[in-house]
C-alpha cells in the first residue's frame, strides 16, 4: 500500500511555529510516506500576492492528483491555515479514488476560540468528512471528539508531540530556583507574561520574539534574544521550563489558558527535548503526563513557585534523570511514528472489513 503526504512549504518562523509540522514530516518519511509538496510561493499581502499564491497552489494540487495512487494512504496535517482555492476539490477527487487519510490534528481552533471563524469552522468540517483516521493530542481531546461524534475507533492519541534534534546525550542540566518561557513573548497574546516581575524569589528567563522592555524593570526578568527552533534548545541548560499561557499568573485563565485543558503544547516538548524538567498547570492536558514520567511539578497558580521550587539539589537531579529518559524519543520523532503506525494499522483492519 502506497504512502504519501501533504506538506505545505512556508517560511520558517523564530518561533518554530511551523516546526512541530515539519517535525512530523521528518517522522512520517521515516515510515514511507512520500512528500507531496504545497508551496506558498509568497507572503505578500497584495492582490497580485494573492493570484500568484492560488496560481502556485493550483499548479502543486494537480500535480498531488497525480501523484497520489488509488487505494493509497495520504497524510494531512490540520488545519490548513491559508485559502487554497482548489484544495478540497483535490481530495475530494482522490477520496472517490480510494485514497484513505489520516489527519493529523495540531490545532482545534473551536477549542482557543480567540482564532475562530468561519474559515476554521469550514476546515475543521471538511477534516472531519476527509479524515478515515485522527490522530489527535491526548486523551482529553480525544474525549472531546468524541463528545462531537467521531466514533472512538477513528481516533489515535499521540500523547506528546516530538521535538527532533541532535540529542546530546552528554549535556549537562543544572539546578536553579527558576522558569524559562521560550517562545512568543507578547503580553497583549500571552498576559500572564506581563505580570512575571511580581513573583518573588524565582528568576525568569525569557527567550524569543515580540519581548517587552519594560519587563527588564523587574529584578527577576532576564532576556537572552530570540533564535531559531533549531538552537534554543542548547540555551536551556537550567531550572525549569514553564508551560503556562493565558492572562493570568494566578491560573491559565482568558481563552488561550483555558486551551491548555485540551492541547498538547510545544513548549512541552521543547523543554523535556532539551533535557529541563518543567512546571505546568495542575489543570493542563499535559498534566497526567508530567506526573507520568515524573517530568516536573504540578502547580495551580506561578505565586506557589517560590515554595513548589526549593529543592534539593538530589531532587533536581531525581527529575531530570526522568526527564532523561524522555529525550531520545522526543528527539527521535518517536511519539509520531508509533501513533502513525497505529493509525495505519486502523485503515488496514478497515480494508480487511470492506474485503
Amino acid at each position: 500500500m502506497n504512502r504519501f503526504q501533504l506538506v505545505e512549504i512556508t517560511d520558517e518562523q523564530a518561533h518554530a511555529g511551523s516546526k512541530a509540522t515539519a517535525d512530523a514530516a521528518a517522522a512520517a518519511e521515516k515510515l514511507g510516506f512520500t512528500r507531496v509538496p504545497v508551496s506558498m510561493d509568497t507572503t505578500a499581502d497584495t492582490a497580485l500576492g494573492k493570484l500568484r499564491r492560488q496560481i502556485g497552489y493550483f499548479r502543486d494540487y494537480r500535480k498531488a492528483e497525480k501523484t497520489v495512487t488509488p487505494g493509497s494512504i495520504l497524510l494531512l496535517q490540520h488545519p490548513f491555515h491559508h485559502q487554497q482555492l482548489t484544495r478540497e476539490k483535490t481530495l475530494l477527487a482522490l477520496k472517490k479514488k480510494g485514497v484513505r487519510m489520516i489527519s493529523l490534528v495540531h490545532d482545534v481552533e473551536e477549542l482557543r476560540a480567540f482564532r475562530y471563524s468561519d474559515y476554521y469552522r469550514q476546515e475543521f468540517d471538511r477534516m472531519l468528512e476527509l479524515a478515515d483516521v485522527l490522530i489527535v493530542h491526548n486523551e482529553v481531546m480525544k474525549q472531546w471528539f468524541i463528545a462531537r461524534g467521531v466514533p472512538e475507533e477513528r481516533l489515535v492519541s499521540l500523547e506528546i508531540f516530538d521535538y527532533l534534534q541532535d540529542c546530546d546525550e552528554g549535556k549537562q542540566i543544572s539546578f536553579e530556583k527558576s522558569i524559562t518561557i521560550a517562545g512568543n513573548l507578547d503580553t497583549e497574546k500571552c498576559g500572564y507574561i506581563g505580570a512575571l516581575g511580581e513573583l518573588s524569589g524565582v528568576r525568569v528567563h525569557l527567550y524569543g520574539p515580540n519581548f517587552n522592555e519594560k519587563l527588564l524593570q523587574a529584578a527577576n526578568v532576564e532576556y537572552h534574544g530570540s533564535f531559531p527552533a533549531g538552537e534554543i534548545p542548547k540555551k536551556l541548560t537550567k531550572g525549569f521550563g514553564l508551560v503556562w499561557d493565558g492572562s493570568s499568573i494566578d491560573g491559565c485563565l482568558g481563552e488561550s489558558g483555558q486551551y491548555l485543558r485540551y492541547n498538547n503544547p510545544h513548549k512541552l516538548s521543547l523543554y523535556l527535548s532539551s533535557g529541563l524538567p518543567v512546571v505546568i498547570s495542575k489543570d493542563a492536558a499535559e498534566a497526567g503526563f508530567v506526573r507520568e514520567h515524573g517530568a516536573g511539578i504540578l502547580v495551580g497558580g506561578l505565586r506557589e513557585l517560590d515554595r513548589a521550587l526549593d529543592l534539593s539539589e538530589e531532587e533536581y537531579r531525581l527529575l531530570a534523570e526522568n526527564v532523561k529518559k524522555l529525550r531520545k524519543a522526543l528527539c527521535s520523532g518517536a511519539y509520531m511514528e508509533a501513533a502513525l503506525k497505529k493509525a495505519v494499522g486502523i485503515l488496514g483492519q478497515n480494508a480487511e472489513r470492506v474485503e
